[in-house]
């Protein structure tokens, strides 16, 4: 099996944000968990996915790096890139 591009989770303070998810992208999100899981064998939640997905997603988008540097978007640390 191919390494995953997400390892452990980092315990960070959370913040609260609540939206909805086609069902094809659940069904993907729980599979990646239950990869992830016997990967690494401990179990994983999918939700906490989403985070570390979203910011490797960010981190690796070159047009939203260029233009991060080209404006005055807040820097934040902990981020990949």
């Amino acid at each position: 099996m191919p390494k995953l591009r997400i390892g452990a989770l980092p315990d960070d303070k959370p913040v609260k944000v609540t939206t909805e998810l086609p069902a094809s992208v659940h069904r993907d999100l729980v599979a990646y968990a239950e990869a992830l899981s016997r990967e690494n064998g401990q179990p994983t939640d999918p939700a906490k996915l989403i985070a570390p997905m979203l910011a490797r997603f960010m981190a690796t988008d070159r047009g939203f790096a260029k233009a991060k540097r080209a404006s005055h978007f807040p820097r934040t640390g902990g981020g990949e890139g």
